[in-house]
């Protein structure tokens, strides 16, 4: 079946990061991407294809910087749904495809832009990366150890979550309101903006004192002895999330706490470094197989810490498909699901400019001496 997002077509201005992560989510679910890669990038022999955040799409190279090739861009954005690009602000304007020329050749357009800071705002000219965002959003000051500088998660919380996925909901409910109203509009999905909102319950404990701005030291960020990742007397770690009593109880019963009275405070907040002093210790006298072996299948919020390659191995994802094989690659398969219009990876990533000819052909309608033109001129790869 095809996916949700079938019969919707997006023109993806390729960037890097946050924009294609979002494109990848539409394209696994159904969307037609047309992605406008950089002439230059285009490398005669390369067949790299294990980039993949560029799975499902087709590609033509186009020189932005000749008035051939924003007329090229200009033309397909009138055959398209949606159109995503992830330049510091201006720098589209400049080219001459900026929302105002595009919305005035569409009307029905959605274009999405991706920045760090936001189209406007005090930082909104300067250069930035995720961990820069989270920083400014409050997100990274509160991850990590007590005692110890904040840990950069990733790049889940900037790039892919207050980024791809904020721009990706944008883009999902700009299309929506677009079939109704007949109108487009311009979306400024900022990665401070996201990582704010990611935010929100913390936000929200902090407001109603629940939560202390000394890292460390809550519920939720290593603070608590009955949430926190423990190493085992492999090496190998566990994570453990006992937040409800009646998890918690469980915990002591199957660790041989129950029988300790101290732990019987569980939100005793003074009580915890020693308390996790103690949890450190009874977790380090088995390997992690043994605690599987003890607490999978229990319901005191238990599981093994997997590396991206045990991950795929696991027989939780492998009798869900969390991880799909595609073009020879093992890689997280599209999500969520869907009981209908099944999403999946309609291809392996594309090399630039691979789709040239037949994207120009099919929706431009280009003869085959106007393409040669186009090459010609340098305005195509």
């Amino acid at each position: 079946m095809a996916g949700p997002l079938t019969g919707t077509r997006i023109i993806e201005v390729a960037g890097i990061g946050p924009g294609p992560f979002c494109v990848m989510m539409l394209a696994d679910m159904g969307a037609e991407i047309i992605r406008v890669d950089r002439a230059s990038n285009v490398r005669p022999g390369s067949e790299r294809r294990t980039d993949i955040l560029g799975r499902s799409r087709r590609s033509i190279a186009i020189d932005l910087t000749k008035p051939e090739g924003v007329e090229t861009l200009l033309r397909l954005a009138e055959t398209a749904d949606g159109l995503t690009e992830g330049f510091r602000p201006g720098v589209m304007e400049r080219l001459g495809v900026g929302p105002d020329e595009c919305l005035a050749r569409n009307p029905k357009l959605v274009y999405g832009r991706m920045t760090g800071w936001g189209q406007e705002g005090p930082y909104a000219s300067t250069a930035g990366h995720d961990i820069n965002y989270i920083s400014l959003a409050g997100a990274l000051a509160h991850i990590g150890r007590k005692g110890e500088a904040p840990a950069p998660p990733l790049n889940l919380v900037g790039d892919n979550g207050g980024g791809g996925m904020l721009l990706a909901f944008g883009m999902a409910c700009g299309l929506f309101e677009s079939q109704r109203s007949g109108k487009g509009q311009v979306i400024d999905a900022a990665m401070v903006d996201g990582a704010a909102l990611l935010m929100a319950p913390f936000y929200s404990m902090l407001a109603s004192g629940m939560w202390k701005e000394e890292r460390g030291s809550n519920l939720l960020d290593s603070g608590a002895h009955f949430y926190d990742a423990y190493e085992c007397a492999d090496g190998q770690y566990v994570s453990l999330g006992s937040i409800e009593p009646q998890f918690y109880a469980l915990l002591l019963k199957h660790t041989g706490l129950d029988n300790e009275p101290e732990f019987a405070g569980q939100m005793d907040r003074a009580q915890w470094p020693a308390l996790k002093e103690r949890v450190t210790a009874v977790m380090k006298t088995k390997t992690r197989a043994e605690w599987c072996a003890i607490m999978e299948g229990t319901d005191i919020c238990f599981a093994p810490v997997l590396t991206m390659s045990e991950a795929m191995k696991h027989p939780h994802n492998i009798h869900r498909n969390t991880f799909v094989e595609s073009a020879g690659v093992s890689q997280p398969g599209p999500a969520p699901r869907f009981s209908r219009t099944t999403p999946e990876i309609a291809g392996p990533p594309s090399i630039p400019g691979e789709h040239s000819d037949a994207i120009l052909g099919e929706l431009l309608g280009s003869s085959a001496a106007e393409i040669a033109a186009l090459r010609a001129s340098g305005a195509i790869g």
